[in-house]
């Protein structure tokens, strides 16, 4: 079987879905790759270095589309709203297609998707097993992202992270508070420790605690319960809105403390929730900064602006959207091997072996047959069931 990469062609996009690392393990399975020239330069690797682990460099687009039986990106038509319409007619009918597909974006986008024929896996959705930890590329650029959130913040910030000892006396340490411990958020609490900073964080999700304390970030715990805090996955779960009232003000006085607040509260398929009023952040010092996680859902921070640095009542408010794409040798490291990973499992010596009997199948499996068939997009769309056809 052969594998295409093409170029990434959504505006600013650096990253790339393979790697020549990867190349060697995928030619063990059977699986040839081809890659639309340029298409790692970006990224940080030239087309002679996939050359030298035995890929072959494609001029034009549309020939890595037409050869290729199954197409690796990173943005996927879905996820790549601005550029992604133009691949629609490039694809072949029973071409598989993975990478971020944004399953819970436009109904409209996925159903054109199913209707091109492809039978696509959408790597947002893999399942937060054990087993199938390789292949979640969700955490991998989340990780990414808590790291970046962290450098924007301490480039950003009038004051120093570090407690510094000098002769014109003891500076002391940022305080850094993360609100959403999960990949991103506790990625952002090591890496504020790292730079000397004191970190804290909040989680409604009560099982995080220990995970915070274990990075030496304080756990901020508040008087109140989440109803099912997270669902089955490990994702936190939407809440009404007299919870989020209430979480709000008990939240405003450690929010005013804190020269850093990082967001990463994000409900997947829902907007993200409303956790830092217009009014607390006219509480915060000036010169604090904030970093919005969740910009690309409408943010976490009430004044946040998608993909903009906004100042307010002197606290600069960050809504930077992709910031994997900001360190894309590694996220594209990553990334690949997430992809490898998954490869592997679905195809075995060079066929494709679709067990939906499996959850990683199941589950990651968005469209087949010209159908959007994942059970969750079905719902969430309001689409009636379909009926269950084997693997």
């Amino acid at each position: 079987m052969i594998v295409g990469v093409p170029k990434e062609t959504y505006p600013g996009e650096r990253r790339v879905a393979v790697v020549p690392a990867v190349i060697p393990t995928l030619a063990k399975n059977g699986l040839e790759v081809i890659l639309e020239a340029g298409a790692g330069e970006q990224a940080g690797y030239p087309d002679s270095a996939y050359v030298e682990k035995g890929c072959k460099i494609v001029q034009d687009r549309s020939a890595v589309f037409s050869a290729a039986d199954i197409m690796l990106q990173v943005l996927c038509y879905g996820s790549n709203d601005v550029t992604g319409k133009a691949d629609l007619p490039l694809f072949r009918r029973n071409q598989l297609l993975i990478g971020f597909l944004r399953p819970f974006g436009s109904a409209e986008i996925i159903q054109e998707i199913a209707n091109a024929g492809v039978t696509a896996f959408s790597v947002e959705l893999m399942p937060r097993t054990t087993r199938a930890q390789s292949m979640d590329a969700l955490s991998s650029m989340g990780t990414i992202c808590g790291y970046k959130a962290v450098l924007l913040a301490a480039e950003t910030s009038i004051r120093v992270f570090p407690m510094m000892t000098t002769a014109a006396g003891t500076i002391t340490p940022a305080r850094v508070f993360v609100i959403g411990a999960g990949v991103a958020g506790l990625q952002a609490i090591s890496t504020a420790r790292r730079l000397g900073a004191v970190a804290s964080a909040y989680d409604m999700r009560a099982a995080s605690k220990e995970q915070v304390q274990s990075l030496g970030g304080r756990f901020v715990e508040l008087p109140i319960e989440a109803q099912n805090a997270q669902d089955a996955r490990g994702y936190g779960t939407a809440q009404d809105e007299t919870f989020y009232a209430r979480q709000r003000e008990l939240l405003t006085r450690v929010v005013a403390e804190s020269d850093v607040v990082i967001t990463a509260a994000v409900i997947p398929g829902k907007k993200s929730p409303v956790l830092i009023t217009a009014e607390m952040v006219r509480g915060m010092a000036p010169g604090s900064v904030i970093v919005d996680l969740a910009s690309e859902r409408g943010g976490n921070c009430e004044l946040t602006r998608t993909g903009e640095t906004v100042k307010q009542h002197g606290v600069t408010i960050i809504g930077a959207i992709n910031l994997a794409s900001s360190v894309p040798y590694h996220a594209s490291q990553m990334y690949a091997r997430n992809l490898t990973a998954f490869l592997t499992y679905l195809v075995k010596d060079g066929k494709l072996q679709l067990n939906l009997q499996d959850e990683i199948s199941r589950e990651t499996l968005v469209t087949r047959d010209g159908e959007i068939v994942n059970p969750r997009a079905r719902e969430f769309y309001k689409l009636p069931a379909l009926t269950p056809v084997a693997g």
